[in-house]
């Protein structure tokens, strides 16, 4: 079931996301319709996380300070192997 309502964009990127529409034989709406699904889906996706952390933080579960140097370490290397 899907249900309409309205949004108002600028000119220019009302010209943008007409010109992809065309680009990928996609109507406006899917286009929007996905773009507003996929930012959802990443916000719900990274709040959900935050509030797990929020909750593991207020029952005390924090790393180790050995935990913090093996992943300071694996930084490195990975930075190091970047180079």
């Amino acid at each position: 079931m899907t249900a309409a309502f309205t949004i108002r964009l600028d000119d220019e990127t009302l010209a943008k996301l007409d010109a992809l529409a065309a680009d990928t034989d996609r109507s406006r709406n899917w286009l929007a319709a996905k773009a507003i699904e996929n930012y959802v889906e990443l916000n719900a996706w990274q709040i959900a996380h935050i509030k797990e952390g929020i909750a593991q933080a207020d029952r005390g579960e924090f790393a180790t300070e050995e935990e913090l140097d093996a992943i300071e370490a694996e930084l490195q290397a990975r930075i190091d192997s970047a180079k």
